[in-house]
């Protein structure tokens, strides 16, 4: 099944998942995952409250995604724009989910994965509470663009590679620095801080120095921007959010610790 959307994105429907190992007791798992959330953000001095658990449901199926919401996780964040738009958006696909969420709270859908320029209206479409991976100069301006032409304003952060990987996306940081007064001219683009992923390690706290790298940064972006909102620092996954929160992590994006293992077919 395919259709267009009004300014002039066509699309399949997405119905390709990943096959999946559920979690014994979901609802288990979330709720042991806030307390942790929380215990850290106290070991931190900072509120119990002041961290966002970002449930990544990319490749599960939609059914895990209401369970989750059925146990009260709102936030859900998606890789790609197309999976993201039959779970969330799509008539065909998500119209039941959006009735029932309408009832209550609805899900509110992050993006957390690298956007292609020619996805840009889909990734629109799908009107995301919060894009985590605005990672170029070229991206923003083409989500910005894509945004004037559906009227309306997205909510973004900046995507930075503080490891210098070249296998990653995201802004150098210096790279940021050079770029944030064009990316702030953007009429469409609301900045609200900045994302990363750090190299992997199996340690946790190996990983602090660049979580330590990216609350830096935007401190001194804040200093040099006041007027953009920089609140928000996404960082931190399942294996090391504990230590992102430590650094000072907003938003922490958990997935396998959620929704289990995804198994690739």
């Amino acid at each position: 099944m395919s259709c267009t959307l009004s300014y002039g994105v066509r699309i399949t429907s997405y119905r390709l998942f990943m096959s999946h190992s559920i979690p014994p007791a979901l609802p288990t798992a979330l709720t042991q995952i806030r307390a942790r959330i929380a215990e850290a953000a106290v070991r931190a001095g900072r509120a119990a409250d002041a961290v966002t658990l970002l449930a990544v449901s990319k490749t599960h199926p939609p059914e895990l995604i209401e369970q989750a919401w059925a146990a009260g996780q709102y936030a859900f964040g998606e890789n790609r724009a197309e999976e993201a738009w039959a779970k969330f958006a799509d008539p065909a696909t998500a119209a039941g989910f959006a009735y029932r969420a309408a009832q209550a709270t609805p899900p509110k859908l992050h993006l957390i994965g690298p956007i292609q320029s020619r996805k840009a209206a889909l990734a629109v479409a799908c009107r995301p509470a919060l894009i985590h991976s605005v990672d170029r100069l070229k991206i923003a301006a083409r989500l910005d663009q894509a945004a004037a032409e559906a009227d309306v304003t997205l909510a973004v952060l900046l995507e930075v590679n503080v490891g210098g990987e070249a296998s990653k996306a995201g802004f150098a940081p210096a790279e940021l620095v050079a770029a944030a007064a064009a990316i702030l001219a953007l009429p469409r683009l609301r900045v609200h801080g900045l994302m990363t992923i750090p190299p992997y390690t199996d340690d946790p706290n190996a990983a602090r120095p660049y979580f330590a790298r990216l609350r830096h940064l935007r401190d001194q972006l804040a200093a040099a921007y006041p007027q953009a909102e920089w609140q928000q620092l996404s960082m931190g996954m399942s294996h090391d959010f504990e230590a992102a929160i430590t650094e000072g992590a907003t938003i922490v994006r958990v997935g396998t610790a959620i929704f289990g293992e995804r198994v690739k077919k």
